[in-house]
């Protein structure tokens, strides 16, 4: 074991080890009560089987466009996983990383978007919506940390807004999650890895009365490769009833989620290059963050023939402090003359979410052509009491930029008509309208205020085929997000550290629409080999975003992103499964002024951070007893400045797992997560900063690096 390791080893096991003990303990003690309620169980009746089918994306004869899919359960478990969200990985394309703590949401890449924390990817779990808006970090934050792998039965995707029941944050694509109703065992899984990490998860299945208990425990530790311990600490809890199956019964499912860390974020590399800090290392200790999240969900759906019914009904609370320092010393300098405070400051709220749908559907003639209907309804309103940003030292606070309220409703209805013309053209028709209330009360009286907001997004799709196992698809469609209503009814800027503080603001407006193209087709040109091609366009009315790390709402122009993708999935041979996907974006402002006093202006025309190119391999078999999977992902190099001056490097990591699996259900397993140990970053930025005892601000790529090579060796003992 290399020194560096066993030194990790050595601290977190004198630190930690006893914390996993104790929490080892209470979950040996729960698994022997499920172990009794089963045998209770098995008095009672019989578990239904559970059936694991082959790959089943909607290829021929029945999907929308040629980039819409779908990801089974048996594919996602044979995934080596560095954290939770990267299951959306899965989805072509998709790039998922990070550049703070475990416990903060994860950073999206898709389509030439930097989709920051989810802004244009909508995301969703067993019909509750994850995206936040309005919320203290940065508009449509997406945190899926208490995402339990283990229990995900498939991921539904659509890149682009072509869906109409997809509305808010989906110009990019969208990503239904749904977890198992049963499982076929019910088990004990213990991992351990390097850099301090430890995970327990007890998982099962009931039988009561007439359906089925699911019951999932989780808790987590994790140092991370940082120099200063990560120190993340997780509990995560799922208790789901369910009748009959998803598509004709109920369930109703309640959550809850606790953590809290330690962050090292994103270091300037001159600081890395001088000396001053280890590529590893943190240059504020304090920085970090708490999450909690409760939730109750409900969701219930009927089918008679082509007829069906489905509806949702979802209530959350969330909170979460964050508290970041992305500048270092240059603010404090600014304000005070010396870096004695440094430049930490605080994001956090409370806020509470219900909401729900009803939706529907069926098969009817059209003097005699086929058709079919989709329609529904949809309605969410959140509730912020504490919505805030501060500027703190060390978590201690030191001055209220902003204390808001908010509340912020959205209804929403859709409906979709398609026709069989003939048995190989089919035409879809859809409409979405969209109307939005935001009602902001804020500590700086100029900037609250009530407005409102609607939308109307048509949506056509021509299907041509299948003709010789081909299909063919022109898609045309309009999307949009909606903005943060802080921006909304922004008049002043509130933020010491802005220059023009105490100025006037330009509002944000509710909703920024978007409009989407796109041609491609699916094809089975051998057999077991399906391909799918897409040439995609997607223009932004605006940029225009509130910016919830400064207060202020930032100007960003109009802009295009264009591209091709490649996705191909195929069985070589028997018990082997090969996927390999390309993208390749271009995205560029479509109106920019070189004027700097102008509300247009740009360094140039690229739109930075937006991604170039991804690839991505994946393996997945099994042999006898013994199974594996194994992936590759190429994140391309980016453009970090609107001139393009300054680039990102690309960056590729390869990670395998390999399973053994043993008579009784026993199941060992071993990741390799990054193999090649390539020492790349998750994320790069460009920006100014300033480092104590510098004279003045620096313009410099600033980094968050992969982590290292590490192992985790998993157990996993049926009862």
């Amino acid at each position: 074991m290399p020194a560096a390791t066993l030194a990790h080893w050595r601290k977190w096991k004198s630190g930690r080890l006893w914390l996993v003990a104790l929490r080892l303990h209470l979950m040996a003690v729960l698994a022997l009560a499920a172990s009794a309620w089963g045998q209770d169980a098995d008095q009672l009746g019989t578990l239904p089987p559970v059936v694991i089918e082959a790959p089943a994306d909607p290829l021929l004869g029945n999907a929308e466009s040629a980039s819409a899919g779908r990801i089974n359960r048996e594919e996602i478990q044979e995934r080596p996983l560095l954290r939770p969200a990267e299951v959306l990985e899965a989805v072509p394309g998709l790039i998922v990383t990070q550049h703070s703590g475990d416990g903060k949401a994860n950073q999206y890449f898709l389509r030439g978007f930097n989709l920051d924390h989810g802004t244009d990817f909508a995301t969703s779990l067993l019909g509750m919506p994850i995206n936040m808006p309005s919320h203290a970090h940065g508009q449509g934050y997406s945190d899926l940390q208490f995402l339990i792998p283990e229990l995900v039965d498939r991921v539904s995707y659509r890149k682009g807004p072509y869906a109409a029941e997809q509305g808010d944050f989906s110009a990019a694509g969208s990503a239904d999650i749904d977890y198992v109703r049963t499982l076929p065992r019910d088990y004990v899984e213990g991992t351990l890895g390097d850099h301090g990490f430890g995970r327990l998860l007890l998982a099962g299945t009931g039988h009561v009365e007439d359906g089925n208990l699911l019951y999932a425990l989780e808790t987590g530790v994790n140092d991370g490769p940082w120099v200063v311990p990560e120190n993340h600490s997780k509990w995560n809890g799922l208790l789901r009833y369910s009748e009959g199956t998803r598509d004709d019964g109920w369930s109703l499912t309640g959550m809850a989620y606790t953590a809290q860390w330690t962050s090292t974020d994103q270091v300037a590399r001159r600081a890395i290059g001088n000396g001053l800090i280890s590529p590893y290392g943190s240059l504020d200790s304090s920085d970090g963050g708490i999450a909690h999240r409760f939730s109750l969900a409900w969701e219930a759906a009927t089918r008679d023939g082509d007829r069906w019914t489905r509806a949702h009904a979802f209530a959350i609370s969330n909170q979460l402090q964050l508290w970041s320092n992305f500048t270092y010393c240059q603010d404090s300098i600014a304000l005070t003359g010396n870096c004695n405070r440094g430049d930490q400051f605080t994001q956090y709220e409370r806020r509470t979410v219900a909401g729900g749908d009803y939706s529907g559907g069926g098969g009817f003639d059209v003097r005699g052509t086929p058709a079919q209907w989709r329609g529904g309804v949809q309605l969410r309103q959140d509730w912020i009491p504490v919505l805030g940003l501060g500027l703190t030292t060390r978590r201690q606070p030191v001055y209220q930029i902003s204390q808001d309220s908010v509340r912020e409703g959205r209804l929403g209805a859709f409906g979709e008509l398609e026709l069989a013309w003939t048995p190989t053209f089919r035409s879809i028709f859809g409409l979405r309208v969209d109307g939005y209330r935001f009602n902001v009360r804020s500590d700086t009286t100029v900037n609250s205020g009530a407005r409102r907001a609607g939308i109307g997004s048509p949506k056509l799709a021509l299907i041509f085929g299948p003709f010789d196992k081909t299909e063919f698809y022109a898609n045309l469609a309009r999307g949009f997000h909606s903005n943060d209503a802080r921006g909304v009814t922004a008049r002043q800027s509130a933020d010491p550290r802005d220059p023009a503080f105490g100025g006037a603001v330009t509002p944000a407006p509710g909703v920024v629409r978007a409009t989407a193209s796109e041609l491609g087709l699916r094809a089975q040109p051998l057999p077991g080999w399906n391909t799918s091609l897409a040439l995609w366009r997607l223009d932004l009315d605006s940029e225009l975003k509130y910016d919830a790390d400064t207060g202020l709402t930032v100007p960003f122009n109009p802009s295009r992103r264009e591209g091709l993708e490649w996705s191909n999935r195929s069985t070589p041979l028997p018990h082997l499964e090969l996927e390999v996907d390309l993208s390749k974006s271009r995205a560029r402002y479509t109106s920019y002024s070189s004027n700097p006093a102008s509300p247009l202006y740009s360094a140039g025309p690229y739109v930075a951070e937006a991604v170039d190119t991804t690839a991505g391999v994946r393996l997945q078999g099994d042999a006898g007893r013994w199974s594996y999977g194994a992936t590759m992902r190429y994140f391309g190099p980016r453009a970090l400045i609107e001139d393009n001056s300054v680039r990102s490097a690309s960056s590729s990591e390869v990670n395998v797992q390999l399973s053994r699996h043993f008579e009784g259900g026993m199941l060992v397993r071993l990741e390799v997560l990054n193999l090649l140990d390539r020492r790349v970053s998750d994320i790069d930025y460009y920006y100014t900063s300033q480092l104590r005892g510098e004279a003045a601000p620096v313009n410099d790529l600033v980094t968050h690096p992969a982590e290292p090579r590490g192992y985790r060796l998993s157990a996993r003992v049926p009862f």
